[in-house]
């Protein structure tokens, strides 16, 4: 009969590995790294109204359970790096923590048109289409083989504690000195409406969470009196 010994610190190394996977996406937070280095030490610098890319693939920890094309979250998960990408290029989020502020995603919408298979490469296209005193809104594309744009997302970047119409006007300065195409001056009307319906839904969940109106105790109304009406806006 044969037996196997492992070493006490082998044993070790292998259940911590184990872990660590079990309990933190390591292959997220690697890429991560990988893609802020390669944006910031070996990428072209680029003024916000450029058109960023990074290239990437659709791999077997990609795919859905029928196992036949890319899972409809990863879409998600593949703008991190890219959103990662284009913010070291044009210096939007170290100017915009320069100043004190701080970026976070506030809603974010794809439309697929035709899904990836596994092992395609496929290149994601970032983009800023508009911006206001509050928020970038951001353009990505998902262009796969041929040039076919197999799904496009729009994603809106809620500004805290800063002017984020101040920090892209000090980029085109510092960048590229006005010799870029002209800034986004009218909100594009496909991201209006989308724009109007976050609205109607922010509204339509304030009016749930509001407080009951109050009204005159019973006990108060003196007889023949009609408790009155009471309308919410």
């Amino acid at each position: 009969m044969w037996t196997v010994c492992i070493p006490g610190w082998s044993a070790a190394i292998a259940a911590g590995a184990i872990l660590l996977y079990g309990t933190l996406d390591v292959a997220y937070f690697a890429r991560m790294m990988y893609t802020v280095a390669k944006a910031r030490y070996f990428k072209k610098k680029c003024c916000i109204l450029d058109t960023t890319e990074v290239q990437s693939w659709c791999l077997l920890t990609d795919i859905d359970t029928l196992l036949y094309h890319m899972n409809n979250a990863r879409y998600f998960r593949e703008l991190d790096f890219a959103r990662a990408d284009f913010y070291e290029r044009t210096g939007l989020y170290a100017n915009i923590k320069a100043a004190g502020g701080a970026v976070v995603q506030g809603a974010a919408t794809i439309r697929y048109r035709r899904y990836l298979k596994p092992f395609t490469r496929f290149t994601i296209t970032s983009k800023a289409v508009y911006w206001d005193d509050r928020t970038f809104f951001m353009e990505h594309e998902f262009v796969g083989p041929g040039g076919f744009v197999h799904a496009i997302a729009v994603c809106r970047q809620r500004v805290i504690d800063t002017s984020a119409s101040a920090i892209a006007e000090l980029l085109l300065q510092l960048h590229c000195a006005g010799s870029c195409r002209p800034a986004p001056g009218k909100i594009p009307p496909e991201l209006e409406l989308w724009v109007q319906s976050n609205e109607l839904s922010s509204a339509k969940l304030r009016a749930v969470n509001a407080p009951l109106p109050t009204i005159p105790s019973p006990s108060n109304i003196g007889c023949g009196e009609v408790i009155p009406t009471v309308t919410t806006e």
